[in-house]
């Protein structure tokens, strides 16, 4: 909400807001935006439209998060990417394609971009969103250009087979006059700085979309060979002991098993701290969770970071590392339900040479100080 708030204060509304904490997100809103903190949220001013975010959905009167959305892709030329997988990566591809050569774009995307100087901008260009379509609301927007990186069943609660999911996105690009499909494109084979296969396909994606407004491929090409990630996305976080330090977001079993090949490059051995994220998808993906973790050199898998659910009776993390240890007996695994015990687990066990990989969309990413300093 605060990308949200940054654009439509931008482009010229009167925004304030509340939330519950302080987030370095709201570091990047102008001093015209004045938002409170408090455990409870204040009336709305009169006259004033409230718009809510899904986090605190039923509980604040207001319109939706989508909605808010919907009216700013419809303000501008605007280009949505969504897809159950990379949607974060090739939003930011465009955006910085777009910004490299000039062209001054806006942009919404679902994670911090170094490079970009945040997650959001209000620019006078192309507005790039990251598009969702775990709670429906990709379909309430009406771009000139969509983009889907690739099709999953990944949000439980919300669909009850990946045929569903199809329906929404064949629905949605229905509607939409320039659609690019990642499943109908070979991986780019190109210069690129961010690694793994499933970049190569994220790159695809970017670089057919941009092509689609106008960008010649030649010079996507080349802007796009400077890009070197979003934050959370295969990020190295430093190295200690002679043990490299990588934090990913991957939440999908799928995510687990790109973010793992793309690291195993070089055939180092792999140490994962995992943490699982959501009790539905915990409960329906449990042993494909463990497929793809057979491959690392050592896994401890905590416990499952709840977001939006309640606690599901007998579904915890150690889902995961049974099916592990049926899969693959003898591999090094642990079920440390604390983040802190499995940061010390690993450290205990990793050796000059190896790389430790903190997975997982929840907080798990906070253990990457304890393991720094563990390794020294």
């Amino acid at each position: 909400m605060s990308g949200y708030a940054l654009l439509a204060h931008a482009w010229g509304a009167e925004v304030r807001g509340w939330d519950r904490a302080r987030t370095p997100y709201l570091d990047h809103l102008p001093p015209g935006v004045e938002v409170e903190i408090s455990d409870e949220p204040p009336a709305p001013p009169g006259g004033w439209e409230p718009f809510v975010s899904t986090a605190f959905a039923g509980r604040v009167a207001g319109r939706s998060r989508a909605e808010l959305l919907a009216e700013l892709v419809g303000l501008r030329d605007a280009i949505v990417v969504a897809g159950a997988h990379g949607k974060t990566t090739t939003t930011a591809m465009i955006a910085f394609v777009l910004h490299q050569l000039g062209r001054d774009p806006a942009f919404l995307i679902g994670g911090e971009v170094a490079q970009l100087g945040g997650n959001a901008r209000a620019g006078t260009g192309w507005l790039v969103v990251e598009g969702d379509e775990s709670d429906r609301t990709v379909e309430a927007l009406q771009p000139r250009v969509a983009a889907v990186t690739n099709v999953d069943l990944d949000h439980h609660t919300t669909f009850a087979s990946r045929a569903e999911v199809e329906e929404l996105f064949e629905r949605w690009l229905g509607t939409v006059p320039i659609v690019v499909r990642g499943a109908e494109l070979a991986p780019y084979e190109g210069e690129l700085a961010v690694v793994g296969e499933h970049n190569r396909r994220n790159a695809a994606v970017a670089l057919a979309a941009l092509e689609a407004i106008g960008v010649a491929p030649d010079d996507a090409e080349r802007a796009l060979a400077g890009f070197r990630g979003a934050a959370r996305r295969l990020e190295r976080r430093g190295e200690s002991g002679g043990v490299e330090v990588f934090d990913d977001y991957g939440h999908h079993p799928v995510e687990v098993a790109a973010a793992l090949e793309a690291l195993n490059d070089d055939g180092r051995r792999i140490l994962v701290l995992f943490q699982p994220h959501l009790y539905s998808r915990t409960r329906h993906l449990a042993r494909e969770f463990g497929v793809a973790l057979t491959v690392a050199g050592a896994v401890a898998v905590a416990d499952i970071y709840p977001a939006r659910e309640q606690a599901v009776e007998g579904v915890t993390g150690k889902l995961i590392v049974d099916a592990l240890t049926e899969l693959r007996p003898g591999l090094t695994v642990a079920w440390t339900p604390s983040v802190d015990d499995g940061a010390t687990f690993l450290a205990r066990r990793a050796r000059p040479g190896d790389r430790l990989l903190t997975l997982g969309a929840g907080d798990v990413d906070r253990a990457v100080p304890l393991l720094l300093q563990a390794l020294t």
